[in-house]
């Protein structure tokens, strides 16, 4: 207890401050918001601040798009951790009040989607995620070599060290997702010397999709957890009742996920891209004839003729999991899916039973387990929709995408800007505003980065610097007559993107970089 005895005269003040210093793993955590000093000359507050000074700005006429864009901004900004070991290297948590830490999966489809915004954080999350890479065989942990860590847990005695904490490795989709990355920056133009000391990450990655992740051999990439302390289900649907056929039965391993094939198709293709670039064309040419063979035996494998549908797995007898997901829209959006089966996964995703009115729901309303209050069983994920928006768009349908993409705006207009992580699967017509579940983190990861790729898919964003093109090609909504965006950076330098009606000028694009119309 502390007491004070003051003594003031008539019309006197007083004023007092305690500050609290917090121990940690038996060291005194330093104090970052002084007494006696401004909240805004704070260390937090000056980087938050810095961060905001830097993202580019963003003029547009489509329905919610600027609120949402700059809430995305000011919520990844607050994301960053910053380890004290490492200060050069922030990365993005997964999200606040209950996950203020490293994630692979959310880590690094954020900074996937945070490209507009700034490449580096992807770098810093990359390179940070390389150095907890897997590198030898723990059944408890299920830490394999070359396997991409799911999350890093608080370990005793705890230290605010980012790669300090005890580290679970049970993620399927966390190592493909990191070559998709190591890729993407490459073809935003991040100088490949940068991205040189990931190659050995990026190999020991792909390695592990073969000799770990490929558990019988068949070319799939499965899961099945090795300790009963694990995830038993290990894609971004992790709850246990997330992967069932249409008549409700859970699914059993090993489990190969329809999108995990998807991003392991991606990241075959970008590592043969970061091989060419590297001088290694044998291995690029190998790489590219994995994911050709890949690509090849999913579609057959994985469409369900009679539903005009993607299975949402294989489960461990081969069986197509038959459940109508969302998870399609992944599928679309890393190019897997074969031209003739477009035109129905398009109206799968664009349709009454997964299209809610505020987003995509994760599972189709006539599917036994649809459950429009569940986790991932009917709820509809931010950032999932966004994936299906982009998906949609590489696939051709962009009037399809801008529809979603704009119930995706109204439902962050409906709750105040700020996307929750998920929400209630019930239509605007059954409640006037989304339903966010109870423990949703806010702000959360990629819930808050998904305005931005709605943003750079509206625009149909398209950066390959290694081959000299950043290809544009804007169809704004219903509605919406102009966009502007300044400041976005893009090889080094920023550029702007003007879109007034059909016309489009692109400017500060770098030398030897020409603008593509597609």
């Amino acid at each position: 207890m502390i007491t004070w005895d003051v003594v003031l005269p008539p019309r006197g003040t007083w004023t007092g401050s305690i500050e609290v210093t917090a121990i940690l793993g038996g060291q005194e955590v330093p104090v970052r918001y002084r007494v006696g000093v401004p909240v805004d000359a704070a260390v937090p507050s000056t980087r938050q601040a810095g961060w905001l000074a830097r993202l580019p700005r963003l003029e547009s006429d489509v329905a919610g798009l600027d609120d949402a864009v700059g809430r995305a901004g000011e919520d990844v900004g607050a994301l960053r951790i910053f380890d004290p070991d490492h200060p050069h290297d922030p990365v993005v948590a997964a999200g606040a009040p209950w996950f203020m830490t490293l994630f692979g999966r959310d880590s690094l489809i954020t900074s996937w989607m945070a490209l507009v915004l700034d490449p580096s954080l992807a770098l810093s999350t990359l390179t940070v995620l390389a150095d907890l890479q897997g590198r030898r065989v723990v059944a408890e942990t299920e830490e394999e070599p070359g396997r991409i860590l799911h999350e890093v847990r608080m370990s005793e005695p705890a230290t605010l060290s980012v790669q300090s904490g005890t580290i679970y490795y049970g993620s399927i989709d966390a190592t493909p997702l990191f070559v998709m990355l190591v890729g993407e920056l490459h073809r935003w133009g991040v100088p490949f010397e940068r991205l040189r000391p990931l190659l050995p990450a990026v190999d020991a990655a792909l390695q592990w999709m073969v000799a770990f992740g490929d558990r019988d051999g068949d070319g799939y990439v499965e899961y099945e957890r090795a300790t009963p302390a694990g995830l038993l289900n290990q894609g971004w649907k992790d709850s246990h009742d997330s992967i069932s056929f249409a008549d409700g039965r859970l699914a059993t391993g090993p489990i190969a996920l329809a999108e995990v094939q998807a991003y392991a198709y991606a990241s075959w293709r970008a590592g043969a891209a970061l091989a060419v670039a590297d001088g290694r064309p044998a291995v690029a040419a190998d790489r590219e004839a994995r994911a050709d063979a890949l690509r090849r035996r999913f579609n057959a494998d994985f469409w369900m003729p009679a539903s005009g549908a993607l299975a949402i797995a294989l489960d461990g007898d081969k069986r197509q999991v038959d459940a109508v997901t969302s998870n399609m829209g992944h599928c679309l959006w890393t190019g897997i899916v074969d031209g003739e089966l477009v035109p129905d996964v398009v109206q799968h995703l664009a349709g009454p039973e997964l299209a809610s009115g505020w987003g995509v729901r994760t599972l189709a309303t006539s599917m036994r387990r649809y459950n429009p209050i569940s986790y991932h069983n009917g709820s509809v994920w931010p950032h999932d929709t966004a994936i299906v928006v982009a998906g949609l768009r590489r696939a051709g349908y962009p009037q399809a995408a801008n529809r979603l993409a704009q119930d995706l705006l109204r439902a962050a207009v409906a709750v105040g800007g700020r996307l929750p992580e998920l929400y209630a699967g019930i239509s605007p017509a059954e409640l006037s505003r989304p339903v966010p579940y109870p423990t949703s983190c806010s702000p959360q990861a990629w819930a808050a980065a998904a305005p931005l790729l709605l943003l750079r898919t509206i625009l149909g964003l398209e950066p390959d610097v290694p081959h000299g093109v950043v290809r544009v090609a804007p169809v704004l909504p219903d509605g919406a007559t102009y966009m502007h965006l300044a400041g976005m950076p893009v090889a080094g330098t920023t550029v702007a993107v003007d879109v007034d009606g059909d016309a489009v000028e692109v400017r500060g694009l770098p030398a030897g970089v020409a603008l593509e119309r597609y």
